[in-house]
């Protein structure tokens, strides 16, 4: 074999792997692309399925709280949302399932409202500030989400019930340990049931300020600390220390 022929088929070989090499490169970079379209794309669905779910639970809120639950249908919360029924059951078997999610998210708010109002700083005030201090958030959160006043009370889901005892219970420990401290004299069934009453009161109250706005809104407010003031001060035998 001569010398130019020998080198021929070198730089035959060497094309071949170059162009071997130059394939798996691309295919590999294929790969990877599509590798990351296909990681891309369930995000993207996750996504707009959570953009979905949500403007479903917008829509059942704004449903439940003019209807009431038991008049509700899954029918006028997908026309709400502007989407079909069979879009609806896409994400939710029915109307409870709808209020469950709903009120599962409302309650794990309302009970961080709850922490946030009856924070230790809060709790050392004179009665009259901790009142503003403590009812402010509570009423403002009721007032932002109409629709946990209307699926906690009368819906008969019971999930939601259950969570909504349990709230409720929480409520009152914290009343009763708040009381503890400004009626030490008192004993365990009278701050019982002065905790029940004060909340009575407050839900009672609460109707008044949630059928109204503005100024008679800012009313109602007023005169429940007002009523809730009254009540408390007999009461009180010792302020906290600041």
């Amino acid at each position: 074999m001569d010398k130019n022929t020998e080198k021929g088929i070198k730089g035959s070989a060497v094309d071949a792997a170059d162009t071997t090499d130059s394939a798996a490169s691309a295919a590999a970079a294929t790969t990877s692309a599509d590798s990351g379209t296909t990681a891309a794309a369930p995000r993207r669905r996750q996504a707009r399925g959570e953009r979905r779910i949500s403007q479903l639970l917008a829509a059942a809120a704004g449903v439940f709280c003019r209807t009431g639950y038991a008049s509700a249908s899954t029918n006028a919360i997908a026309r709400e949302a502007g989407v079909s029924p069979g879009t609806l059951y896409q994400y939710f078997p029915n109307k409870e399932a709808i209020a469950v999610e709903l009120g599962g998210q409302l309650l794990q708010r309302a009970h961080e409202m709850h922490g946030q109002a009856f924070r230790p700083e809060n709790l050392q005030r004179p009665l009259p500030e901790l009142l503003d201090a403590v009812l402010d958030p509570v009423i403002a959160f009721n007032c932002e989400n109409p629709a946990f006043w209307a699926l906690m009370h009368g819906t008969g889901v019971p999930g939601i019930a259950q969570e909504h005892e349990e709230l409720h219970a929480g409520l009152l420990a914290r009343i009763e340990a708040v009381l503890r401290d400004f009626c030490p004299e008192s004993s365990a069934q009278e701050l019982a049931h002065i905790s029940n009453m004060i909340l009575g009161i407050f839900k009672a109250s609460l109707d008044l300020i949630l059928a109204h706005e503005g100024d008679e809104r800012a009313a109602y407010t007023t005169e429940l600390k007002t009523v809730l003031l009254r009540y408390l001060e007999p009461m009180i035998t010792e302020t906290p220390a600041h």
